[in-house]
């Protein structure tokens, strides 16, 4: 989901929230937290877990989208479940580092298609003919 105000996702938006106030789980009930998780279409664990993992913990996805010349905000206008999809997958990953290697050192290199979890779906993506791409 995207705030098309801002340009951010609602789910970037959320776990930058729940980061900030993640004390107030505290004060949440189990049932309201259940809420919140089924709301955003994850679980409640993986609730919890995005929010340990920081609002930031998808940027790696914005820098592969950027070497694929991926329009992070069109994709998110017009796939919007996909583009949060994308971002819990990144957020989840176990692969951070390598990522971060791969990207610095040469951000064309296909290898990152080898452990990337998002990959089928950011190659799918990269092979329709969007509107704000350079060679179209």
């Amino acid at each position: 989901m995207l705030d098309t105000h801002t340009g951010r996702s609602l789910l970037k938006t959320f776990v930058q929230w729940l980061t900030h106030f993640q004390s107030s789980f505290g004060f949440c009930s189990d049932e309201e937290v259940d809420r919140i998780a089924h709301d955003l279409g994850i679980s409640t664990t993986e609730l919890r877990q995005l929010a340990r993992k920081g609002p930031e913990s998808a940027d790696l996805l914005l820098a592969r989208m950027n070497a694929l010349d991926l329009d992070q905000g069109e994709v998110a206008r017009t796939q919007p479940e996909t583009f949060q999809d994308l971002q819990r997958v990144c957020t989840m990953c176990d692969c951070h580092r390598r990522c971060t290697r791969d990207l610095e050192r040469d951000p064309l290199d296909a290898a990152w298609q080898d452990y990337c979890p998002n990959a089928t779906t950011l190659k799918a993506l990269n092979a329709q003919p969007w509107a704000v791409r350079r060679e179209w």
